[in-house]
C-alpha cells in the first residue's frame, strides 16, 4: 500500500461499481468502475448526463476509492465520468492505483490536456463528431501525449459524422499510434449500417458496440 501522504485528497464520486468493460480494446474484461462526476462539455448524445453536474456526486477521499478496488478484488481501474480531468484529485488517484499494480484506463472527453496523465494510464480519449455538438472543443495538442495502447473513440451517430471521421483518421495519420474505435450512437446509428461503411472503405479502425449495453449491465 502506498504512504498515506501519496493518497491524500478527495474527489466526487458518482458511484464506483464492478462490470464488464463494454468499450475499447479491454471489451468484456472485469474492472473496477469509478464514475466521477461534473462535466465542462454537454454532448447532444451523453448516455451519463446525472453525471454532468459538477456539484452533484458523494465526496469520497482517494483512500476510500482505494480500499474498494482492493474489496473488489480486481486488478483492472476504469476511471470515467463525466469528464475526470476536471478534478486535481484524480492524478493522486492514478497515481496511488499504479503504484498497487493496477492496470488503470482513463476515459477522456478530448478537450483538456493530458499532460500530467501519468504514461502507463491506458488514455480512451473521446473524439467528438459534429452530431455531439462539441467537435470545435477538441485539443489537438493532446495526440503528442498518445501511444498504442491508447485508444480514440468516435462516436457516430449518421453518415455526416462518419465522414468527418474518416477525415480525421487518415489526415492525422491516427491508426498510426493509437487504436482507433468507432462505436454506432445507441439507437441512432445501426451498427451493421456502420460496418459497411467501414468496409466499403477499408478503414483501418476497430468497430466497436457497447457491450454492456447489450448484456444489460451497467
Amino acid at each position: 500500500m502506498p504512504p498515506s501522504s501519496a493518497t491524500e485528497g478527495v474527489l466526487r464520486v458518482r458511484e464506483t461499481f464492478v462490470s464488464l468493460q463494454g468499450e475499447g480494446t479491454a471489451a468484456g474484461r472485469p474492472a473496477f468502475f469509478v464514475r466521477l462526476s461534473g462535466c465542462n462539455l454537454s454532448c447532444r448524445w451523453c448516455d451519463t448526463p446525472e453525471s454532468r453536474l459538477p456539484g452533484s456526486g458523494t465526496p469520497l477521499p482517494v483512500n476510500e476509492i482505494l480500499e474498494r478496488r482492493r474489496r473488489s478484488g480486481l486488478s483492472e481501474v476504469l476511471i470515467t465520468g463525466g469528464e475526470p480531468l476536471l478534478q486535481e484529485a484524480v492524478y493522486t488517484l492514478m497515481e496511488a492505483l499504479l503504484a498497487e499494480g493496477v492496470r488503470v484506463y482513463l476515459e477522456t472527453n478530448g478537450s483538456l490536456s493530458l499532460r500530467r496523465v501519468p504514461r502507463e494510464v491506458i488514455k480512451i480519449v473521446d473524439w467528438k463528431p459534429p452530431s455531439s455538438g462539441m467537435s470545435n472543443r477538441m485539443n489537438p495538442e493532446n495526440l503528442r501525449y498518445l501511444r498504442y495502447p491508447d485508444q480514440i473513440k468516435f462516436v457516430i451517430a449518421d453518415e455526416e459524422d462518419y465522414l468527418w471521421a474518416k477525415r480525421e483518421v487518415l489526415s492525422r495519420g491516427l491508426f498510426r499510434f493509437v487504436e482507433v474505435l468507432f462505436s454506432p450512437v445507441w439507437e441512432e446509428m445501426p451498427p451493421e449500417k456502420l460496418a459497411r461503411l467501414i468496409l466499403a472503405d477499408r478503414l483501418p479502425v476497430r468497430l466497436q458496440i457497447q457491450l454492456h449495453k447489450l448484456l444489460g449491465l451497467p
